[in-house]
C-alpha cells in the first residue's frame, strides 16, 4: 500500500494561513495538519513526534512547514526543526512565513531579469532601496539582494530606529551589511529614490509609499511593488506591469501580479519538490530564490 504524503504545518500565530493550506493540498499532499500557537521551544517535540511515528524510509513522505509572520523567528524554528532530526529518522522542512520567502524570491528574481533584459546588467553593485523594510517581505528581499552583491538600503517609514535594528539582525544572522535610512518624510523619500537604481515597495497592502512625483530621478531603472490592493505602493506602477515604462519616470515598473505569478509557482514548486524528493530536503529563501530565477521571465 502506498504511503500517504503528510505535511505538518507549524505557526506561532493563532491561525494557519488558508493560502498555504490550499497550496500544499493542490501541490499533492494527501493530508495537511495545522498546529497553531507553536512556540520555538515546542518545535523539537513536534518534529520528533513526526519522525518517530513512521519508519526511516517514510521520512521522505513526511514534511514540516514553518509559517508565521516573523522571518527571524521562522528561521529559528526552521533551524530547530533541522536539529531535531535523529538520523536515520528525518523529514523534509520548508519555511515560508507569510509567504515572505517565496514572495521576496520572486520579487528579486523579476528585478534581476528586468535588469538583464532592459539594461544589460545584474544585481551586483546595483543600488537598491527597500521601502516597507520592517515587514517580513522587506527583510527577506533585502537579504536575497544583498547576498547577490547589491548595495541595499532599508528605508524606515517611521524613522531610522527600527530599520537599524533589522540591519543589525541581518548582519548578525547572515554576516551581510545593509544600510538603514530615515524615510519618514516626502523629502527624505525623494532623496532616497534619487540615490537609487532600484526601489522595492514591500509595505503592507493598500499603503502608497512612493508617489509619481518622487520617481523622477534620472538614475532610477526599476520600481517594483508587491501591493495588489489599491492604492498601489508605488504610484503609477500598474498591477500587471512587467517591465513596462513608467509614465512619470525613465524607469520601468514591475507590478504585484507579475511578481505574484512567480511567487505562486515557486511555492507550489517547492511543495511539489518535497513530495517528489527521493531523499529528505530542507527549503528556505535560498532554494526559493534559485527556483524563482528559473521561472522568472
Amino acid at each position: 500500500m502506498a504511503r500517504k504524503h503528510i505535511l505538518h504545518m507549524l505557526t506561532p500565530l493563532k491561525h494557519m494561513s488558508p493560502f498555504d493550506v490550499n497550496m500544499a493540498l493542490d501541490a499533492g499532499f494527501d493530508a495537511v495538519v495545522p498546529y497553531v500557537d507553536v512556540s520555538l521551544g515546542e518545535v523539537t517535540g513536534l518534529v520528533q513526534d513526526a519522525i518517530f511515528s513512521r519508519p526511516p524510509d517514510a521520512g521522505v513522505d513526511t514534511g514540516i512547514f514553518i509559517a508565521g509572520k516573523d522571518a527571524a523567528l521562522a528561521l529559528d524554528m526552521f533551524e530547530a526543526a533541522r536539529k531535531a532530526m535523529v538520523p536515520p529518522f528525518q523529514v523534509s522542512v520548508f519555511a515560508d512565513p507569510a509567504g515572505s520567502f517565496t514572495t521576496a524570491a520572486a520579487m528579486v528574481a523579476k528585478v534581476e531579469k528586468a535588469l538583464e533584459k532592459k539594461f544589460e546588467r545584474g544585481l551586483r553593485d546595483s543600488r537598491i532601496a527597500v521601502f516597507g523594510a520592517t515587514g517580513v517581505v522587506g527583510f527577506c528581499t533585502a537579504v536575497i539582494a544583498a547576498r547577490e552583491g547589491a548595495g541595499v538600503t532599508l528605508v524606515g517609514h517611521d524613522g531610522i530606529a527600527r530599520v537599524e535594528q533589522i540591519a543589525a539582525e541581518i548582519k548578525s544572522r547572515f554576516n551581510i551589511a545593509v544600510d538603514a535610512a530615515d524615510g519618514s518624510s516626502d523629502a527624505r523619500k525623494t532623496k532616497l529614490v534619487e540615490a537609487s537604481e532600484v526601489i522595492l515597495a514591500c509595505a503592507k497592502a493598500g499603503v502608497q509609499v512612493v508617489s509619481k512625483a518622487q520617481l523622477k530621478g534620472d538614475g532610477l531603472l526599476i520600481a517594483a511593488d508587491v501591493n495588489a490592493v489599491p492604492p498601489a505602493g508605488i504610484e503609477g506602477v500598474a498591477v500587471n506591469a512587467n517591465g513596462d515604462p513608467l509614465e512619470a519616470a525613465k524607469a520601468v515598473g514591475i507590478g504585484p501580479l507579475a511578481i505574484g505569478n512567480v511567487k505562486y509557482k515557486v511555492e507550489f514548486g517547492l511543495f511539489k519538490r518535497m513530495i517528489e524528493a527521493e531523499k529528505t530536503i530542507t527549503l528556505d529563501f535560498q532554494e526559493a530564490f534559485a527556483l524563482a530565477r528559473e521561472i522568472a521571465k
